[in-house]
């Protein structure tokens, strides 16, 4: 498929199945829309190679985790370990795109970042860069999320010991 001018679109998934599928299916549906897609993956729990779609770029993101970090069961802790050592590979990578962006025919119009990398905000701000969060969860998980201030409201929330 022909891309169009002016529609360069980059995403960056959280790296977990649940989060990247989506954000896959996202970038499918953009590109059949003739969107050119860029994305964006940490090397822990990276993209399989043989899955990738020949039409889009990949740039991996280094992200050093150690043994102990990648074990931990509680999913907060990794999330914000996480959080705190992509940002300045991120800052990096989207550096490359963007001055690389400068004599492209396709500009990039935005980013498509998971919410739960909180840090994309700062860095897409930093450069000026639009940013779109794509909330991966199902309305299952949005009727819990919701659910969370009643639950507190009535006491439920936190469970004590």
């Amino acid at each position: 498929m022909e891309q169009s001018k002016g529609r360069r679109v980059i995403l960056f998934p959280l790296p977990f199945q649940g989060h990247i599928n989506p954000m896959l299916e996202l970038a499918n549906i953009l590109h059949s829309k003739g969107f050119s897609i860029a994305i964006l993956h940490t090397n822990f729990n990276s993209l399989n190679p043989l899955t990738r779609n020949p039409y889009f770029t990949y740039h991996s993101i280094p992200v050093d985790l150690t043994e102990t970090e990648v074990s931990f069961k509680d999913f907060t802790v990794l999330l914000s370990i996480l959080n705190a050592k992509c940002v300045e590979p991120f800052r990096e990578c989207l550096s490359g795109l963007l001055s690389d962006d400068v004599n492209s025919e396709d500009p990039i119009a935005c980013l498509i970042s998971d919410p739960l990398f909180n840090f994309t905000r700062s860095v897409a701000e930093s450069f000026k860069l639009p940013r779109i969060v794509l909330r991966t969860g199902g309305a299952a998980s949005f009727a819990v999320y919701a659910a969370f201030p009643l639950l507190k409201e009535k006491g439920y929330l936190p469970i004590l010991d």
